[in-house]
């Protein structure tokens, strides 16, 4: 069994989705991502994703969009996410490792080249938001040749035929988007979440995380019935500069993520 379907397995066994925390690598420097990512994993995080920087974010709100642009300022490039995770790697065999990027950055490393070297540092897969489902053989053949999860992502505005196709070519997980829009903490999610959540979850047996919107363990113990998984990026990052309030959110969390 692979390390992602492993966490999976162990938090259904727990009776709780699994944790699952976006750190924008950088942010608001790259020893700060790096603490916060192991607050995160000491806090009970099951899976991180990593968030390379972009200069040009369509999926991210202003929290993650901002934290992309003070990250590129830094300095901060896939070389440097690729460091970062290697020594996260070296410190928790056990913790799930996302890498989040956008197309152009990936393809500007090399694709071929990217999913070597995740395969080396023992990384355990990618999420590329802005992968097309036309566009995607490409990568899902280097991911598969390197033993690497291509997370796929599905959205209310997602039509039926193309939820099928899009999950038969899936693995790890699914990503359900909750909302029509961008990233970032809110405070109402749609009334039909919970329903779309369980329509997926009956159509296919991987894991169903659901992230977009999700700020407090109130929200994550609403959800945490119907999902697999609960992610949460916009409202750790606006709490990483306290580690007491990060440390805080991230028991709620992890608290609410409890069946």
């Amino acid at each position: 069994m692979d390390r992602i379907a492993e966490i999976f397995t162990n938090c259904a066994k727990e009776n709780r989705s699994a944790l699952i925390l976006f750190v924008s690598a950088g942010y608001p420097d790259m020893a700060a991502s790096e603490a916060a990512a192991e607050l995160a994993i000491e806090q009970g995080a099951d899976i991180l994703e990593l968030g390379v920087p972009f200069s040009d974010p369509i999926a991210d709100g202003p929290v993650i969009a901002q934290a992309s642009k003070v990250a590129l300022a830094n300095g901060i490039n896939l070389a440097k996410v690729l460091q970062l995770a290697k020594r996260i790697r070296a410190r928790h065999p056990k913790t799930g490792l996302i890498l989040f990027s956008y197309l152009n950055v990936m393809y500007h490393y090399s694709l071929a080249k990217l999913t070597a070297k995740l395969s080396e540092i023992d990384m355990d897969g990618i999420l590329a938001v802005d992968l097309p489902l036309e566009e995607r053989d490409e990568l899902s053949g280097l991911c598969r040749q390197n033993h690497l999860h291509l997370i796929s992502l599905v959205t209310p505005a997602t039509p039926e035929e193309r939820v099928t196709r899009i999950m038969a070519g899936a693995s790890g997980f699914l990503y359900y988007v909750s909302v029509r829009g961008v990233t970032g903490a809110r405070k109402k999610l749609p009334s039909e979440l919970k329903q779309s959540l369980d329509l997926l979850r009956s159509r296919t047996t991987l894991p169903v995380a659901v992230g977009f919107g999700i700020s407090d363990g109130a929200t994550a113990a609403e959800l945490a019935p119907h999902a697999d998984g609960i992610i949460v990026g916009s409202a750790f990052l606006e709490v990483i500069g306290d580690p007491g309030k990060a440390e805080k959110l991230l028991q709620d969390l992890r608290g609410g993520c409890q069946k």
